[in-house]
């Protein structure tokens, strides 16, 4: 039978959350001035790694967690640090790529020094790929061959050159995607190929020695244990205060492996066990945890900003239930298709469905929805401030309100634009 072991220390859920946006990097003041590479790197240090995904309603979403900590940036430095910049041959300059595209959290944007940390996920793509990726290695060998044939030729290629009629998607699917494109993609997940970059957010395929720098390639491969060990430090230091769940979930570790990896860091005394009140789970924090006693952000947080993507945990830290809505039908929505929470101080306070018409050259407010218990006018102030940064950085002329929502009225006041 386990015996429960003491906490090493003890902190009250505001102290927890407090130090959890600390080590996301949104406690940090904005940049005053230019935001140079300087300013890009240290805040992707403080992010870890950034998601990835498709919709663009608003903005790309791996745009968005640098603006959320800087403020306006230039958005072409970030495409020169990950190659997804126009060229002819999809090769970025080996001195400006910093990161790479692999499966982190879902697809994510990596440091380049982590490779080496991921290569068990690649040598376990059988097993651990999805269940229609495993199955075109497992069922049609002769093809995925014929890909990385094609690729070594070819390279960098899309999706579309692999020449698989394109397939029916079924009802309840996300992708259609035809047997090439599964080759293609078990070739992407076991590391035989990587993302040469992104063309209007389309990957491009590669060989890794074409990609990656020969350093990187060079690195010698951790033991399993040992690279999962180092993972989830790194999700420990960038979640400042976390549940074994919420480590493996960072690189989405089996659930299994993940338990194993942190009851051996916690007994090399690599992280501390924390007992956080009101938290059901033990949690655990680096040994340089920072507890600020005061916190002043202001940020819009895209659903995929590492911040908030673990729902679960959004909940205990912030006590904001947050669910995306993509995927729901209109009617059945509560706040919208694309709602970013906004932060404010070291609480959640709001969410705001927005939507970019870049035709009319606008930033759109579809909803705008207050927590219960804030003070609708001064989030509305703070809100309006943010939205017309966003609004500017993305080259929109300004910000427009519905009507949808309990805070669009205070809103709507803030902004100058209450339609009377």
């Amino acid at each position: 039978m386990a015996v429960a072991v003491p906490a090493e220390i003890e902190l009250s859920a505001g102290q927890a959350r407090r130090a959890a946006i600390a080590a996301q990097g949104l406690a940090t003041a904005r940049p005053r001035g230019r935001v140079d590479v300087r300013h890009l790197r240290r805040a992707l240090d403080r992010v870890g790694i950034v998601q990835l995904d498709s919709v663009n309603v608003f903005s790309r979403s791996h745009y968005m967690p640098l603006f959320s900590r800087l403020g306006p940036y230039p958005r072409e430095t970030l495409d020169q640090l990950t190659a997804h910049q126009d060229g002819q041959d999809g090769r970025a300059p080996a001195d400006r790529r910093e990161l790479f595209e692999y499966w982190g959290h879902e697809a994510s944007l990596i440091p380049l020094d982590m490779q080496p940390l991921l290569r068990w996920r690649m040598a376990r793509a059988d097993s651990l790929a999805w269940a229609g990726v495993a199955r075109v290695a497992r069922d049609e060998p002769g093809l995925v061959r014929r890909v990385l044939e094609l690729v070594r030729d070819e390279g960098p290629i899309r999706a579309a050159a692999v020449g698989s009629p394109k397939r029916v998607r079924r009802a309840g699917e996300m992708w259609n995607w035809n047997a090439g494109k599964k080759a293609l993609e078990y070739l992407f997940f076991s590391g035989q190929v990587t993302a040469a970059r992104r063309v209007n957010f389309e990957r491009l395929y590669d060989l890794p020695e074409r990609v990656l720098p020969a350093a990187v390639l060079a690195m010698p491969t951790p033991p399993e244990a040992e690279a999962q060990r180092e993972l989830l430090l790194f999700a420990a230091r960038r979640l400042g205060v976390a549940t074994e769940p919420d480590l493996g979930d960072y690189f989405r570790l089996p659930r299994k492996e993940s338990k194993a990896r942190l009851a051996e860091l916690v007994e090399a005394g690599a992280l501390r066990t924390v007992a956080v009140a009101g938290w059901s789970a033990p949690a655990y924090a680096p040994h340089d945890l920072k507890l600020p006693r005061r916190v002043r952000a202001r940020a819009l947080l895209t659903p995929f900003d590492s911040m908030v993507w673990a729902r679960e945990r959004t909940e205990r830290l912030f006590d904001f239930r947050y669910r995306i809505e993509i995927y729901v039908p209109a009617p059945k929505r509560v706040h919208g298709y694309y709602v970013l929470p906004f932060l404010l101080g070291d609480r959640l306070v709001a969410r705001v469905d927005l939507k970019s018409d870049r035709q009319a050259g606008v930033l759109r407010v579809v909803g705008a929805f207050a927590e219960p218990g804030v003070e609708a006018a001064t989030v509305a102030r703070e809100l309006a401030a943010e939205l017309r940064l966003v609004s500017g950085w993305l080259g929109l002329g300004g910000v427009e309100v519905g009507r949808k929502g309990d805070l669009t009225g205070a809103l709507r006041r803030a902004v100058g634009d209450d339609g009377e």
